[in-house]
Formats: C-alpha cells, structure tokens, sequence
C-alpha cells in the first residue's frame, strides 16, 4: 500500500504533479512578464485593441499563476516563487523591448505553443495518477488556451 498525501493521492504521484505544476507556473510567470511588456511597449496602428487584448492576457495570466501555486500546495508541495527558480525552469524565455504589434503576437503563439505542450503532458498525468483536480484545471486551461491560438493566429491573418 503506497503512502498517500492529504487529499488522499499518492504522495510519489503528488510530488510528480508538483514537479510538472511547477515548471507550468515558471512557464505562466515568464508568460505573464512578457505580456506585460507587450502591454506597456506597444506601438502603432494597432495600440488600441492590442493593448487591451494583452491586458485582458495578463490579467487572466495572473489568475492562472495563482491557482496553479495553490494547487501545488494543495498537492502537499512548494510552489516556485523566485525569478531565478522561473528562468531556470521555463522553456518560455524573456522577450525584451518588442514595440511590434505582429512580433508580440508572434511570441504569444510560441509561448502557448510551449504552455499546451505542458498542459497536455499534466492532463495525462493526472488522469493516469487520479487527480481529479489537476486533470479538470488543465482540461479547462487546453480549451482556453486553444481557443486564444485560434484568435490570435487569425489576428497574423
């Protein structure tokens, strides 16, 4: 009989969704900086609805980088809270300085390319660990998540 955590999940399988919820929230932090530049930086005919756009991204960015935190807890681990900890961790990297409209697009699409990836990989693993909770926020997150792909990428035209 394996050793189970407070929830009543194996805490070995626990402490492997942590690990995976961890990388996600380095993913999300970096992500949410970035739309943040974009956000603050951007330039041109477009400023109007982009700004807005890349508001509403890193508003709900924020939401998400909290909830994953609290699951990692939930799940008996600690979330990752340093930006050395975020850099280190995330296949998303900085961007810096981007004033183009279609280039921070661009970079948005790469980074949800990455985040769906993980989303995917934590969805698996939870179903096959019995997570519940975890599976059901990723399963939520994908739809979302691809959802955005298709409203930006039509935004590139």
């Amino acid at each position: 009989m394996s050793k189970t955590n407070a929830i009543g999940l194996s805490a070995a399988k626990a402490t492997q969704l942590s690990d995976e919820l961890n990388e996600l929230l380095a993913n999300f932090s970096v992500f949410y900086q970035n739309v943040r530049g974009f956000h603050w930086n951007i330039r041109g005919e477009k400023f109007f609805e982009l700004h807005a756009k890349f508001e509403e991204l890193y508003l709900d960015l924020q939401l998400k980088i909290d909830e994953v935190a609290e699951r990692v807890l939930t799940l008996g681990s600690v979330p990752y809270h340093t930006y050395a900890q975020f850099l280190e961790s995330s296949v998303v990297k900085p961007a810096e300085s981007i004033k183009d409209g279609r280039r921070a697009v661009q970079r948005i699409l790469a980074a949800f390319t990455s985040i769906l990836l993980l989303e995917r990989e934590l969805l698996e693993l939870a179903q096959k660990s019995g997570d519940e909770g975890t599976a059901a926020m990723m399963s939520d997150y994908i739809r979302q998540h691809e959802k955005l792909v298709w409203m930006y990428s039509a935004f590139l035209g």
